[in-house]
């Protein structure tokens, strides 16, 4: 077994290896750079040529539309899906309320930017490049920036959860599509792969992802728009909340729906060759993705309905000519 690790924590593995036997088969681990894996289109090459038997991802990097031939076997149980506040030093003690008038807070992300300017006026957003180890050293080295925004879940899983001075409420910043889970990407033809990682999935995640994914899809968002989910399992009850904003925030869309998702322990039979926006979960309840899935697609047309496109054209539009 050849084990290539980049940038995710070592239980993925372990957690894989305790549960079944993979005899030969290689396994690459994606590293993540900034808000976005520099490696996803390279290492679905490697599982296209067979040189690898499964790619871990981080779920918000990857489309809700998957290259044919290519499934998620698993997603893992979510870590924290919010975004953080990490602090310059001399800032220690703050939070985004009580921070000068005009200190330049430094995100990459057009859905953090979007929804931070609207709800602290007095802050400055400007763009902010690198992995983590590079934006954590801009932030301390200089004077640039008074804080950063960065994903709680990648801080934990690095080993940086002290740095977080603030973790964002959904009232403050609702989070990407899949932040916060992590995917295991396989053939679909492979069904001895599929077999061996679906006892990584975790129920609640699987349909909380299915809905947001469902949701970005059917918006026909992306990267390039911001875009901003909060969803919920809560007494067998799956709720959605989706936004769409412009490119400062100053416009804006949000509803919230919810479905049943009751005997999700009750699993039929699933037909492990069917993809519900590119995830395969043969042993979680059939009618609870469905309905998962349905109800991203809902909120969706709820929100075109209301004018998420135009607000969606003019974002991507007036991002692309920046």
């Amino acid at each position: 077994l050849y084990l290539l690790i980049f940038g995710v924590s070592i239980i993925i593995l372990e957690c894989l290896l305790s549960n079944a036997s993979v005899g030969n088969h290689c396994l690459i681990v994606s590293l993540q750079i900034g808000e976005k894996s520099l490696f996803t289109k390279e290492l679905e090459n490697a599982l296209e040529r067979n040189e690898v038997d499964l790619v871990v991802h981080s779920l918000k990097d990857l489309p809700t539309t998957l290259p044919p031939g290519f499934t998620i076997g698993a997603v893992l149980k979510r870590e924290n899906p919010f975004d953080a506040v990490v602090l310059h030093p001399k800032n220690a003690g703050k939070t985004l309320d009580t921070l000068p008038e005009n200190s330049v807070i430094g995100t990459s992300s057009l859905r953090r930017a979007a929804q931070l300017k609207k709800r602290f006026p007095h802050l400055d957003f400007k763009d902010i490049r690198g992995n983590l180890n590079t934006r954590l050293k801009k932030l301390d080295e200089k004077d640039d920036f008074a804080a950063i925004i960065l994903a709680a879940a990648g801080l934990k899983r690095m080993g940086w959860e002290s740095r977080i001075s603030q973790i964002l409420s959904p009232d403050d910043c609702m989070y990407a599509v899949g932040q916060g889970a992590l995917a295991v990407e396989v053939r679909a033809r492979d069904t001895d792969i599929l077999e061996m990682v679906s006892v990584l999935h975790d129920s609640d995640t699987v349909l909380r992802c299915i809905a947001e994914r469902a949701f970005l899809r059917h918006l026909e968002g992306g990267c390039s728009v911001p875009v901003a989910v909060y969803t919920e399992v809560k007494d067998s009850q799956l709720y959605l909340t989706g936004a769409v904003y412009s490119l400062d925030g100053s416009d804006s869309l949000k509803e919230t729906m919810q479905t049943g998702i009751t005997d999700l322990n009750k699993v039929t039979e699933v037909d492990e060759r069917v993809q519900r926006v590119g995830v395969t979960a043969s042993k979680i309840s059939g009618p609870a993705q469905d309905g998962a899935e349905r109800l991203g697609i809902d909120l969706a047309n709820l929100l075109l309905s209301k004018g998420a496109k135009e607000i969606l054209t003019v974002a991507r539009q007036l991002n692309d000519a920046r």
